[in-house]
């Protein structure tokens, strides 16, 4: 009796932001979020100082990250917006530091377009857009004129409440779907190539707490729009109603969420705790790829 792999379920191809390749379907990517904002829900304040954002990227380049995702406003529930100029003022010495330092690929988590534009002029290489492409219209052609990576966000906050022909009593994955066909139609028509195009299924933006783990439950069903697939779970609302913890203290629950996503076909995932993600990652990477799922049958 002789173990033997099942056929692999993922398909190698790449995923191109500017100058940098990521081959997909070998390993899964952390991306390590860092946040120069004074309110973010979990680490909000942490690291304003130019010195502290880019010793913090340098740590979480060491602990395993592949990706730094610099954002300068915080758009956790009950936000307050902040201008662009204000924005810029807060992102852009940091990413020009990074970029300049470490050279590492910088994703720029942004709405406005203007910002992400200046913010790829600094050294960023990947537009992190969380309302999809279908908020700020010129975001597309941004990322199309730079040929840079596109992360394209499913967003529930933009069409509840809203007279939006997506429903909130729909299924969760067809509003999920339906939102990322119409994101993935603005880019194409913007010109932006599929090799740079990401989908992201906002997990927490708008969802229930039981919604949140339908999605996580049915992530390999994005796997139809042959992109790769970012989760984004660190820290949520969701880790905590289920464990009945506060921000800081669910990391635990994020890494479980992180195992499972990766067991369902993700290629990225974005963390705060880069270590012990990575860590995570490193074994779930491990089991899924030892045989197509983990999964052995014997001949």
């Amino acid at each position: 009796m002789v173990c033997q792999p099942t056929t692999p379920r993922r398909i190698s191809r790449l995923f191109r932001a500017g100058g940098f390749e990521f081959p997909l379907g070998r390993r899964t990517y952390v991306m390590g979020i860092l946040n120069v904002t004074p309110d973010s829900f979990s680490d909000g304040g942490c690291y304003l100082s130019l010195e502290q954002a880019v010793d913090h990227a340098r740590e979480m380049l060491a602990d395993g990250a592949d990706i730094i995702d610099v954002g300068g406003e915080s758009t956790r529930p009950g936000y307050e917006p902040v201008s662009a100029e204000i924005e810029m003022d807060r992102v852009l010495p940091v990413i020009r530091k990074i970029h300049r330092e470490l050279g590492c690929p910088i994703s720029i988590d942004t709405y406005k377009s203007d910002v992400a534009e200046a913010a790829l002029l600094e050294g960023a290489c990947i537009i992190n857009d969380i309302n999809g492409l279908q908020i700020d219209a010129a975001m597309a052609d941004v990322a199309a004129r730079y040929r840079s990576g596109i992360i394209l966000m499913h967003n529930a906050r933009i069409y509840r409440g809203s007279d939006s022909a997506l429903s909130p009593d729909d299924d969760v994955i067809d509003n999920v779907k339906s939102f990322l066909r119409k994101s993935i139609r603005i880019a194409e028509q913007a010109g932006v190539q599929s090799e740079n195009m990401m989908v992201d299924p906002g997990i927490g933006f708008g969802e229930t707490v039981a919604e949140s783990l339908a999605m996580i439950d049915r992530l390999d069903e994005l796997r139809e729009f042959g992109l790769p697939v970012l989760l984004g779970p660190s820290r949520k609302r969701f880790i905590g109603r289920v464990l009945g913890q506060t921000a800081t203290n669910r990391l635990i629950g994020t890494c479980a969420v992180v195992a499972m996503g990766i067991a369902r076909g993700v290629d990225f995932v974005r963390v705060h705790d880069t270590k012990e993600v990575a860590e995570t990652v490193l074994m779930a990477d491990a089991i899924e790829r030892s045989g197509g799922n983990g999964r052995w049958r014997t001949s």
